[in-house]
């Protein structure tokens, strides 16, 4: 088994992507909306935290519930662009862009998980 074999993963690079534009576009939310900002954060952290820890389970039944969390993050996280659309935080553009690549990055995630599922 190769060590650190997330590294490799197209999903986990955009997934960083999609992390660091999310604390990009955070950084201007004012301080009423620290919670949201806050929360948009640690939900696109977890997605890519999840493909890393799933990647180092032995059984692909495993990887496959971390794949799972990692898909119910980037939807919470999408929520949270959302909200913050609503609120006036971002620009549509902004969400535009966050959603084509939530988008991807959801269908990367269900790829994964269908191959797993297939070599179980």
């Amino acid at each position: 088994m190769k060590t650190f074999r997330f590294l490799d993963f197209q999903v986990y690079k955009d997934a960083k992507i999609f992390y660091k534009q999310c604390v990009s576009l955070t950084r201007k939310f004012p301080r009423d909306y620290w919670e949201l900002g806050d929360q948009l954060r640690r939900a696109a952290l977890s997605v890519c935290l999840n493909i890393a820890e799933g990647s180092a389970k032995y059984s692909d039944r495993d990887f496959k519930r971390f794949i799972e969390n990692s898909l119910g993050s980037i939807n919470e996280a999408v929520a949270c662009l959302d909200i913050a659309f609503d609120n006036e935080l971002i620009s549509n553009n902004s969400l535009s862009e966050m959603k084509l690549l939530g988008e991807s990055i959801t269908k990367q995630l269900g790829g994964l998980s269908k191959k797993l599922r297939s070599s179980s």
